[in-house]
């Protein structure tokens, strides 16, 4: 039995004796197929004129018992053993799309990639109906970071295969499409996925990859029922639990999510995958009990994985929201050595020199987060940034910056609260009081300030300010 190294999840297996032009599977179907293939070429060999011999469908006889011994290595998985004998039969019969393939298989297995390449490039050339080595070659180059090369053979592959020909080396090529475009083309990912799911039966890693496709389209609702599918399958899996979550924590159900985590935490304590998921859902509900909670748990696994950005760069984040920004600078410090422009990474920073009172360090620092505005994932990304600029530039007495920073921000994303009060302090600072007067009260007339008692510090300092504003006309 020789094994096709998958792109990604389970092992994809291919039966290899001298003459099968397909990939065996192990299910029933494939079982009968594989009969009554034998029972054509059987057939087929009976209507030979008496005493000849069908030399298209098999080598040359003084290569019988090479052929035997290398179908019996193959058999046992005993690459090794295969080998020298499949490389004897190659030389040999160098057009033998087979025997290539078969060489390129053993070769793949063994890591020999440049070699495995090479044959079965030979062996796709050799036959150009074979679709066998085009799949193999395509999860190769997947593997080897070469997706546009992984893509063309995939698709050759499914073309060549057809449900008509062979639709398992068929479906596990679209299923490889699907993997390669997930990232880059959810919506064909998705179509390719679901015509190899009309042609074999949906597996563990066929639900999984549904809910990836889900939510690089997404559309979190259905991510979140296949995770609970993916998981009513594979019962506590620790990295389902954690996709899982992390779906819930988009669509803003924390509590949903630490239910889970802390169910599938209690069940397999230490977890990494679980407790970064854990950490980051105390994270995101925006409450210092909750994140207090958190910090150990990030502690914990900056331990275990002191070189991990994400695990370091949470902590750095939890500190912050703590407020112990003493602990979070070293800790960004490290993060911009590795990735020095990364504007994330960069407004974090600047929000904890904020913190730290250091403002022009803060708006200096700023200033370069938001220097490629096309560097940001999201535009609500960039218009924190914006904000945290604004921000420092106001506490660093630079009401100029402060108010290109709010215009830049007004660009993507509406007006708060926040921006409001901002702007008109900067304006105040600038003696230009009629604007100040104006946006002092737009900030009093805003829902948001009327609602709760949020602003209730910058309501008064506005009420105040505007009785002395007032009185300077």
């Amino acid at each position: 039995m020789i094994t096709l190294k998958p792109l990604f999840g389970c092992p994809i297996h291919a039966a290899s004796p001298h003459g099968w032009a397909f990939v065996r599977s192990a299910n029933r179907s494939c079982l009968i197929f594989l009969i009554l293939f034998l029972l054509l070429c059987v057939q087929a060999q009976a209507q030979l004129p008496a005493g000849t011999t069908d030399t298209t469908q098999q080598p040359a006889a003084t290569d019988t018992t090479l052929l035997k011994q290398a179908n019996d290595a193959l058999e046992k998985s005993d690459y090794t053993a295969a080998l020298p004998i499949l490389q004897t039969l190659s030389a040999a019969n160098p057009k033998d799309a087979h025997i290539l393939f078969d060489l390129g298989l053993t070769q793949d297995n063994l890591d020999h990639d440049a070699e495995a390449e090479a044959a079965y490039r030979a062996s796709a050339a050799a036959d150009p109906k074979f679709a066998s080595p085009h799949l193999a070659l395509g999860l190769l180059l997947a593997r080897d970071g070469k997706p546009s090369e992984a893509h063309t053979e995939l698709l050759a592959a499914a073309n060549l295969a057809g449900p008509a020909n062979d639709v398992d080396t068929a479906a596990r090529a679209l299923r490889g499409l699907a993997k390669l475009d997930l990232t880059n083309n959810a919506a064909d990912a998705r179509d390719e996925l679901l015509t190899a799911l009309k042609m074999s039966s949906e597996t563990p890693d066929d639900i999984l990859l549904s809910a990836q496709i889900a939510e690089a389209l997404n559309d979190l609702p259905l991510a979140e029922t296949a995770y609970k599918r993916l998981l009513a399958a594979m019962p506590n899996d620790p990295a389902t639990v954690a996709a899982l979550a992390h779906v819930l924590r988009l669509e803003n159900k924390l509590a949903d999510a630490e239910s889970i985590l802390t169910g599938a935490l209690a069940a397999q304590p230490g977890d990494t995958a679980l407790t970064a998921q854990l950490a980051s859902a105390y994270l995101a509900e925006d409450d210092p009990s909750k994140s207090a909670l958190a910090v150990p748990l990030a502690e914990q696994l900056h331990q275990q994985h002191p070189e991990e950005a994400s695990v370091t760069r949470l902590l750095a984040r939890l500190y912050a929201q703590t407020k112990q920004p003493a602990k979070a600078e070293p800790l960004y410090l490290a993060l911009l050595k590795q990735t020095p422009n990364d504007p994330t990474l960069l407004d974090d920073y600047g929000a904890n020199l904020v913190h730290l009172a250091r403002f022009a360090d803060a708006e200096a620092v700023l200033k370069r987060a938001v220097a490629d505005p096309k560097a940001f994932p999201t535009t609500e990304d960039l218009a924190a940034a914006y904000s945290d600029l604004a921000f420092s530039a106001s506490e660093n007495n630079d009401p100029t910056m402060t108010l290109q920073a709010l215009d830049l921000r007004a660009k993507v994303a509406p007006i708060t609260a926040g921006s409001v009060f901002l702007e008109a302090t900067a304006h105040d600072k600038l003696h230009q009081y009629k604007q100040a007067i104006e946006l002092y009260k737009q900030f009093l007339d805003l829902p948001e300030v009327k609602a709760n008692g949020k602003f209730a510090d910058q309501e008064w300092e506005v009420k105040h300010r505007l009785i002395a504003l007032e009185q300077m006309k």
